[in-house]
């Protein structure tokens, strides 16, 4: 039986790879973007299959007016890829107000209000599956990205906190952490910030050297198999790290994280006061 899947920004990157090998194998995809011509392709490759939507994922009201069409469209939603979102590059010191505002504005509050509208439907359904794209970001911080880290620490927390709420309702819910990919994420896409300030000359430099490695940066198509098998999945993962970076960085991050739990124990056992 096919699924009808729902993908926000599906107009590049993960989102149109992912949007396209579901309706490959024969699901039914309600793709997003805030570019409705960006999904033109889609739509003469695929026909019926695919329902191509205008959605600018800041704007609450437009997302709950896509969602309910989505239902009336296809009659239920199987599966959520709540995947649209950027990136700002800069040091936090450097970064503008506006610039922090917009990066939680899309990557935090533009995935809130995506899963708001669509827990109704999973609700009534008994089932549902929200797979939200975050980062292996959420769970570390690389320097430069420090809104962008906190953004996907923020998303991370909602949707651990979803699942707690809503498991005994049949909906689950999955955390994709990628680590650095050759998408448009970096390129066209990303915002930047000043980088005047010279203090921070030689972390940007170190930055620099890092990301020229070829193999910090994953191969897209290599997600696909990963995404179709977590949504195929009756017990998915919590979380799901995509890439070699991604599960090498974050093994030793937890690693260390319970040492230094462990070396400051009898602390934070005092700190209860009884």
């Amino acid at each position: 039986m096919s699924k009808i899947i729902f993908i926000t920004g599906a107009s590049k990157g993960f989102g149109k790879l992912w949007a396209e090998a579901f309706l490959k194998r024969g699901d039914k995809v309600a793709a997003t973007a805030r570019n409705l011509t960006a999904l033109n392709e889609l739509a003469a490759t695929y026909g019926d299959n695919v329902l191509p939507l205008q959605l600018d994922v800041n704007n609450r009201t437009e997302v709950f007016a896509a969602v309910n069409k989505i239902e009336k469209h296809f009659g239920r939603i199987d599966v959520l890829i709540n995947n649209a979102g950027n990136g700002v590059f800069g040091t936090t010191e450097e970064t503008t107000e506006a610039q922090a505002r917009y990066q939680m504005e899309t990557n935090f509050f533009g995935s809130l209000w995506v899963v708001q509208a669509v827990l109704p439907i999973f609700r009534k359904q008994k089932s549902g599956h929200i797979i939200q794209t975050s980062s292996y970001l959420g769970i570390t911080t690389l320097p430069l990205l420090g809104v962008y880290n906190a953004s996907k620490f923020a998303v991370e927390g909602l949707i651990e906190s979803i699942a707690k709420e809503t498991a005994h309702l049949g909906i689950k819910t999955t955390l994709i952490e990628p680590n650095g990919y050759a998408t448009d994420w970096a390129g066209a896409s990303a915002t930047r910030t000043a980088s005047d300030i010279e203090d921070y000359a030689p972390v940007r430099a170190a930055f620099a050297k890092g990301s020229e490695n070829p193999t910090f940066w994953g191969k897209p198509e290599a997600t696909v198999a990963p995404v179709l098998q977590v949504a195929d999945n009756n017990n998915p993962p919590q979380r799901l790290l995509l890439g070699t970076v991604a599960y090498n960085t974050v093994q030793q991050v937890y690693t260390q994280r319970l040492k230094e739990v462990e070396a400051w124990k009898e602390v934070s056992i005092a700190a209860q006061g009884h």
